[in-house]
């Protein structure tokens, strides 16, 4: 994930310049959906080459879609792919399978349970699920304590400003089989050279595109393009998820033609302000992305489908500051986080706000999401022992719009693809594994487990500190490595250090309050909290 992060912001440095236009347009910026810019056919092409220096180890094979399964008791026996352009098969035979599918397709086929839609707010007492409108205003939540808020505003997380309140009565609460909106990722530019211009559409229906949005706009991508996430088709992709190939082809192409007709309309109709429209006369398709394919992206964004329902849902709680702490609840087998806040667009309708609120369905909660932890348990499902979901995990459709970005599932992915290496190593089903020498590997890799606002990768003292976060060890996201540990500190990681030894079962919540409770309360040790958990570190793991 960090190799291809950095070979990104490598390409353009070593290919354009360290001061050009296109090597600045990828960096992130400061707010905002800005997190580091690039161009698809950059990241396809760095993707291929790291595929390349896997062979022959591993091998890829592109235009199949699952069609059926082997089934012997609690393992998958094999799959059956069938070509997507064509008639051909392909039986794989393996001892673990992974569904990366945005869609999630190896679920109903593997007779695993899974949902789609979301739950009713009673289900898991989640205050934003089911039908919900919610409305922007200026004024705190009442549930954000003043503690909870100024901790928040000093997070080191990409922040994005306002508060929205759920408008009553209308927000019912109710559960459905509804998903969040669905559209491509269009790449346009104004690169006379590079551009396409836009044609009128045979199908083109002015008063039907002018209800449709048109902002959400990245830009700039390097060379100069922008990327447009618009236009919605609310209501239309709700039968993709389930659907058949030939119905999820009606669905893409519909959004594909309104995308098309939109950028017509607001080049051309007369509705649109003239500044506007010469604005937008600028721009057509990139003519370097996706040429194989009409410049059109190879997939269409499907921000929601099918969720595992496995041995650990994630829930709207898992992603909010526990009771008397101000961190969200820990997992020992957690192995990955969240980095995105809960956000859905909008699941029922377009411009159907009640009371000033947004579409039905969409929420933005900025200010009470806070990185959580992401159990293993969420990727296992319960009733196969070697199959593994690293992207249409378990979650509530709440907690889901804080999984659903590529950041969170490069790391379930690295996570997944480890533990199949441990577990055929083993000879064991991949659920079989168990989770410490997983966490312990994923934790000496540094990878992410758990947040904290100063955690410097390069400290001796990282592995330790990402791997006991799961254990509770840490009440807030505020590390402090290299200031002295409280005496009462100490002995309460040291006792759990010693059942941790002894296998004993803990409790992370219970560990959490009595360290909140010892946190900054003197005497003080000689030693830095960083040496003592590096100290315990080696004593859990002594071969090391």
């Amino acid at each position: 994930m960090i190799a291809l992060r950095q070979a990104l912001f490598d390409h353009y440095r070593e290919t354009y310049g360290e001061d050009s236009p296109q090597y600045r347009h990828a960096l992130p910026g400061a707010s905002g959906h800005t997190n580091g810019k690039f161009e698809p056919r950059v990241v396809e092409q760095l993707i291929a080459e790291m595929i390349e220096r896997e062979q022959p180890k591993l091998r890829l094979v592109t235009g199949f879609v699952p069609e059926s399964v082997e089934r012997e008791g609690r393992l998958l026996a094999s799959v059956t792919f069938r070509e997507f352009e064509g008639d051909r098969r392909l039986v794989v035979k393996a001892s673990t399978f992974a569904d990366a599918t945005y869609e999630g397709d190896l679920l109903p086929l593997a007779g695993v349970t899974y949902r789609v839609g979301r739950e009713s707010r009673e289900e898991f007492d989640e205050p934003h699920a089911g039908k919900v409108f919610l409305r922007p205003t200026k004024q705190r939540p009442e549930s954000i304590d003043d503690e909870q808020f100024e901790a928040h505003e000093r997070l080191a997380f990409r922040k994005f400003p306002g508060f929205q309140e759920i408008v009553l009565p209308e927000s019912t609460g109710e559960g459905d089989d509804k998903v969040q909106a669905f559209n491509y990722r269009t790449i346009l530019t104004d690169d006379p050279d590079n551009r396409i211009p836009a044609t009128r559409p045979d199908d083109y229906d002015p008063e039907f595109l002018k209800t449709l949005e048109h902002g959400s706009i990245v830009r700039p991508l390097p060379n100069r393009k922008i990327g447009w996430n618009r236009p919605q088709l609310v209501g239309p992709h709700q039968v993709y998820v389930e659907g058949d190939w030939e119905m999820r082809r009606r669905v893409m192409d519909a959004h594909w033609n309104a995308t098309l007709g939109l950028l017509w309309f607001l080049q051309h109709d007369p509705s649109v302000p003239a500044e506007k429209r010469e604005h937008w006369l600028r721009y057509g398709l990139a003519r370097d992305e996706f040429p194989d394919h009409g410049h059109r992206p190879y997939e269409i964004y499907v921000r929601e489908a099918r969720r595992l329902v496995g041995r650990h849902v994630l829930t709207q709680h898992d992603l909010m500051p526990a009771s008397g702490t101000l961190r969200p609840p820990t997992y020992p087998d957690a192995i990955a986080m969240t980095d995105w806040y809960m956000d859905s667009h909008a699941v029922s309708g377009r411009g159907n706000g009640v009371h000033g609120s947004l579409d039905e369905g969409k929420m933005m909660l900025h200010a009470e999401t806070w990185p959580g932890q992401i159990p293993w348990r969420c990727l296992l499902p319960r009733e196969l022992d070697n199959l593994v979901v690293p992207v249409c995990l378990s979650t509530t459709h709440v907690a889901w719009g804080a999984i659903r970005l590529e950041p969170t599932w490069m790391q379930t992915g690295e996570s997944a693809g480890l533990a199949a290496a441990l577990a055929n190593r083993e000879g064991i089903p991949i659920a079989k594994l168990d989770p410490k020498p997983l966490v312990r590997r994923l934790a000496e890799d540094r990878s992410y487990l758990t947040f904290f606002n100063d955690l410097p990768q390069v400290h001796p003292a990282a592995p330790a500190a990402l791997f006991f976060g799961g254990y509770g060890f840490f009440p807030t996201c505020d590390l402090r490595l290299d200031e002295p540990v409280s005496m009462a500190v100490k002995n309460a990681w040291e006792q759990e250090v010693a059942r941790l030894q002894e296998g004993e079962s803990t409790d992370p919540a219970a560990v959490t309050a009595t360290i909140h409770a010892a946190e900054n309360q003197p005497p003080f040790a000689d030693q830095t909290r960083g040496e003592l958990l590096s100290q315990q570190w080696s004593q859990l793991f002594p071969e090391r």
